[in-house]
């Protein structure tokens, strides 16, 4: 009898086999009705509720330590959030919902914002989903969705998992993680890698399979029904290596390894990580939710507080990528048919120059104020002219280095030209992959077409590269895709000459890096390069490992 096997995307490296363990489904929608006879006590129950789970959170965060810690701070804030708790209220006293439903409605219209704001701030909707689900179930008073207690090593499948699931899950007791749902971006992707689990993702079909025992490839993708009877398999993957906190590979050639950046707290974790600098921050932490544009004193500030830990260090900082699918009040932005196709990103400074001219005056500061070696660069970029363009204001603001984000595939096809026109190109291979597959990052259905492995899209870097080459100035990748140490050789070999990336995956870059030398990434990107298919480059390059 032939064995049963499944593909899905691999997200976290390592083999692993063992007994099922199956998480929960998360709560249904909680009932309408009936109306509470008293809507003031009913609503008051709400913010206990929020602050219990809020407590949760922020005791599992005490107890865990870097990338996990920072997820579940961020969690526990979401829960904590005062609009949440006060949106819910109104709900039960305006319409007479009873404390569950109106938690439920409320996180749902907080979940539509966020997935409408698309790439990063998207790939937070599952976070609120877990917050709305844990307030739900403290509000009824059954016990929350999550990771049953393991007793013993186990395999963990499920729909999807929650950030704060996955960062408290202990890598003694979960053998591997496989998930129906979810993507190479996923924050159980990121955790997976930080725990060191070996971890697939988007495994169509995998909630109907009748399994007792799974055999999981990290490395490939693959999950294989096993035979009840075989015993555990414990991961054979080498650890990441020694890293020395320089950038290079084994005989010397330079590749910077940076953090990315949306916070301050990231930036502290990405410091104490080790990361040589910032290769990406997100200013939008700045924006979200303000009524009226920050004043650029009240950016400076906070500005200034991401770029302190990185004092005479590189960072790169990106302006406001905001827009139709990321609606901000005082943008006044005009409904589009297609706003992932429309105007956002840079393309909101060509109508609001001023805007842009504020924010580039603020970070001017923040760098005086920080001592950090502070360059700007502009999000959706698709032709030479518009990098010229947000090159000349940025510099005219005094900012000496002005690059672009290539995430575009026009961009990467004028990467000669936009070269021209700026200082540095920094690739976004999430946004990139996702416009030339044409498939939604965040749609588990297309995953696998988002696959950082995917040939053609290294291919498209590829061409990057050889206009970094030309021209003689860096280019970096700021994706999620840096942070898989094997994928960085093949990075490296295309030419790429700074790596940035979360911070629990700093280490492990740069100890793959310094265990291979430059010919042998040069050598290694080729044949990749060639592979018909993501899973035939992924298993080039492991072979080669």
């Amino acid at each position: 009898m032939l064995a049963q096997r499944f593909s899905g995307v691999a997200v976290s490296p390592g083999r692993a086999r063992g007994p099922v363990v199956r998480v929960a489904e998360p709560l249904g929608e909680p009932a309408h009705g009936p109306k509470p006879a008293d809507p003031s006590a009913e609503a008051a129950r709400i913010a206990p509720a929020t602050g219990a789970v809020a407590a949760r959170l922020e005791a599992l965060a005490e107890a865990a330590t870097g990338e996990a810690a920072t997820i579940l701070i961020t969690t526990a804030a979401m829960a904590a959030d005062p609009a949440l708790t006060s949106e819910a209220e109104r709900l039960v006293v305006a319409e007479g919902l009873p404390a569950a439903r109106a938690i439920y409605e409320a996180a749902n219209g907080f979940a539509k914002s966020l997935a409408a704001a698309g790439g990063y701030m998207a790939e937070r909707v599952r976070d609120i989903e877990d917050v709305r689900d844990r307030v739900v179930a403290e509000l009824l008073g059954v016990s929350p969705p999550g990771v049953p207690e393991l007793l013993s090593p186990s395999v963990l499948v499920a729909r999807d998992l929650a950030p704060a699931d996955t960062a408290g899950l202990n890598p003694d007791l979960v053998l591997a993680l496989v998930t129906e749902e979810g993507g190479p971006t996923s924050h159980t992707a990121i955790l997976a890698r930080a725990l060191g689990i070996p971890a697939v993702v988007a495994v169509r079909g995998l909630l109907d399979l009748d399994a007792e025992v799974l055999l999981v490839d990290g490395d490939t993708g693959e999950v294989e029904v096993a035979d009840p009877t075989a015993g555990i398999l414990v991961s054979t993957k080498a650890g990441p290596g020694e890293w020395d906190g320089v950038g290079k590979t084994s005989d010397g050639h330079r590749v910077k390894v940076l953090g990315n950046v949306g916070a301050p707290g990231d930036a502290h974790a990405a410091a104490d990580a080790g990361a040589e600098g910032v290769g990406l921050f997100r200013t939008e932490f700045c924006y979200l939710d303000a009524p009226a544009e920050p004043a650029v004193a009240e950016q400076r500030m906070a500005y200034t507080a991401v770029l302190t830990p990185f004092a005479g260090k590189p960072v790169i900082v990106r302006t406001l990528d905001a827009g139709a699918d990321k609606p901000l009040d005082f943008l006044s932005p005009e409904a589009e048919p297609n706003p992932a196709l429309g105007v956002r990103g840079l393309r909101v400074a060509f109508d609001r120059p001023d805007v842009l001219d504020r924010q580039l005056e603020a970070i001017a500061g923040a760098a005086a104020d920080s001592g950090a070696d502070v360059s700007v660069m502009a999000p959706m970029v698709a032709t030479a002219a518009e990098a010229a363009w947000f090159a000349e204001r940025a510099r005219a603001t005094g900012i000496a280095r002005a690059g672009v984000m290539i995430e575009i595939p026009a961009a990467a096809l004028a990467a000669r030209e936009i070269f021209d026109a700026v200082d540095f190109v920094s690739v976004g291979t999430n946004d990139l992959a996702q416009y030339t597959f044409a498939a939604d990052r965040q749609l588990g259905a297309v995953a696998t077409l988002n696959d950082p492995w995917q040939p053609a899209l290294l291919r498209l870097i590829a061409w990057i590269g050889e206009a970094a080459r030309a021209t003689g100035k860096p280019a970096g990748v700021c994706g999620e895709a840096a942070a898989d140490p094997l994928l960085a050789r093949v990075l490296t070999g295309l030419g790429m000459t700074s790596l940035s990336m979360n911070a629990s995956s700093i280490h492990g870059v740069g100890a793959s890096l310094a265990a291979v030398t430059w010919e042998e990434c040069e050598t290694l990107a080729q044949a990749v390069l060639a592979a018909p298919d993501p899973g035939t480059a992924r298993s080039l390059a492991s072979r080669k490992d």
